[in-house]
């Protein structure tokens, strides 16, 4: 991989991560906005796989969004799981794979 490719991904992981915040928002926001904020992610202790396991922001499992936690980056490139061209997961990739379905776990799971 060329240097320029590197630091293209890096590039494109850190806008990500910068998009992707789940600090509080600040005080001087209105009430909607705040619950909005704070549904958008899935609790740190939530069961992966479970409904409650959502990343309502990019609609993908809290427990597999590598927009929220590039921690889990690695993983998926390891396993072949990976669209450099968008810098996610191909399994989560609309742009490469339109037909593709992301589906929120039913309530009770």
């Amino acid at each position: 991989m060329t240097f320029r490719s590197i630091s293209l991904v890096l590039c494109v992981l850190a806008l990500g991560a910068a998009s992707c915040s789940k600090e509080a928002p600040s005080p001087d926001k209105a009430a909607p906005e705040q619950t909005q904020a704070n549904t958008a992610h899935a609790p740190a202790d939530v069961k992966p796989g479970s409904h409650e396991d959502w990343c309502g922001e990019h609609a993908v499992p809290e427990s597999q969004c590598t927009r929220c936690n590039p921690d889990l980056v690695p993983a998926f490139k390891a396993t072949g799981d990976w669209c450099a061209e968008h810098g996610l997961p191909e399994s989560q990739c609309l742009k490469c794979n339109p037909d593709l379905k992301i589906v929120r776990p039913p309530k009770g799971s």
